[in-house]
């Protein structure tokens, strides 16, 4: 009897030591484990980074491609691409890319050897242009702008109506109108209306002064249009609204020196932007002068600049609602007479009125 309890205890005790060993050899078993998944995850991760590193090195090793821009698709497997400063080449279509891709003035990229286009380009934009965005809709509206009733009339059946409701001249057959031209003495309200428009809209604006588009070195105005454009069709709906419009758009005359030849280049190349894009992609264009008679006859033309919007200075009844407008929050005291005060400043412009009151 006292044999078989040794037995059975020296039995329980060898269990519990190969218990115990087993535990040890799953626990390094389990770390081990660990240790291989870890290890794993990183050869996956070396090998994504290889695979990066030797796709980068075969596009290093691989030729140069001309960069060019697409004037327009000839067939379903040529294309007509503008490349500076060699010219125009009609060149063929990589069969990955799809021809319905391909669309006026987008950057391409061609083959060194064939020029053949294998990759379409995303459009650059200079960061000088991008800044000509403006983040925040305005916060001007129609009740902040007094005596230009006729004037907001007029913009809104250029601008807000085409933008809000393009159906309207889908249905009658009429095709949109492109751009206005807000002429008139400086401070009577012209950018003022244009940042109400943008807000009634609901549209980006892009505000540019003519003075920004004179650069120096030849093409570098011309090439600030077209990427101005460019910014537009991306963010459209967007009106663009470029002030001082003079500075590049008066009339040409001949034997100018090299800076007018530069603001012509300019110029023209507004003047096919406005010829090229279309009315029904939601960008309108408003310009504003106060010089309207020094502008080139070809930028006021119809077609381009579908409706001239005048801007006299107030008269009396106009200078009283600008007075009306401004003097609202302001703490008045009785029996001051603002028809009075409107009919003591004659000639005064808008911006005048706004800051006597």
């Amino acid at each position: 009897m006292l044999m078989e309890m040794e037995d059975s205890k020296g039995g329980s005790g060898l269990r519990q030591y190969y218990l115990s060993k087993i535990e040890e050899l799953q626990l390094t078993v389990n770390d081990k484990s660990q240790n291989l998944r870890r290890l794993q995850a990183q050869r996956n991760e070396l090998n994504a980074k290889v695979r990066l590193l030797r796709e980068e090195l075969q596009l290093l090793q691989e030729q140069g491609s001309y960069v060019g821009e697409v004037v327009r698709a000839m067939d379903k497997k040529k294309v007509l691409v503008k490349v500076h400063p060699e010219g125009k080449f009609v060149v063929d279509v990589d069969k990955n890319i799809d021809i319905n891709d391909v669309t006026p003035n987008c950057r391409v990229a061609l083959r060194n050897d064939s020029y053949t286009l294998h990759k379409i380009l995303p459009n650059k934009v200079d960061p000088l242009v991008s800044l000509m965005m403006v983040e925040k809709v305005p916060d001007s509206t129609y009740e902040m702008i007094g005596g230009l009733d006729k004037q907001i009339k007029e913009i809104k059946e250029v601008i807000e109506l085409p933008v809000k409701h393009p159906e309207l001249f889908e249905a009658l057959g009429i095709a949109q109108p492109k751009g206005v031209l807000l002429y008139g003495p400086p401070g009577t309200g012209k950018t003022l209306l244009a940042r109400a428009v943008a807000h009634h809209t609901d549209c980006t604006f892009i505000r540019v002064s003519g003075s920004e588009l004179v650069q120096k070195f030849i093409g570098e105005g011309a090439r600030m249009v077209r990427e101005l454009f460019v910014m537009a069709r991306e963010h459209a709906p967007s009106i663009i609204f470029m002030d001082e419009i003079d500075s590049i758009g008066s009339s040409r005359l001949e034997g100018g020196s090299g800076g007018d030849s530069e603001v012509q280049r300019t110029m023209l190349e507004l003047l096919n932007q406005l010829d090229g894009f279309e009315a029904t992609k939601n960008i309108k264009v408003i310009m504003a002068t106060n010089r309207i008679d020094i502008l080139d006859s070809a930028l006021l033309r119809p077609g381009r600049i579908d409706r001239k919007i005048e801007f006299p200075p107030p008269n009396e009844e106009a200078r009283l609602d600008i007075l009306k407008i401004h003097s609202r929050k302001m703490n008045l005291t009785r029996g001051i007479n603002l028809r009075k005060i409107a009919e003591l400043m004659p000639g005064a412009s808008g911006a005048e009125v706004k800051v006597r009151d």
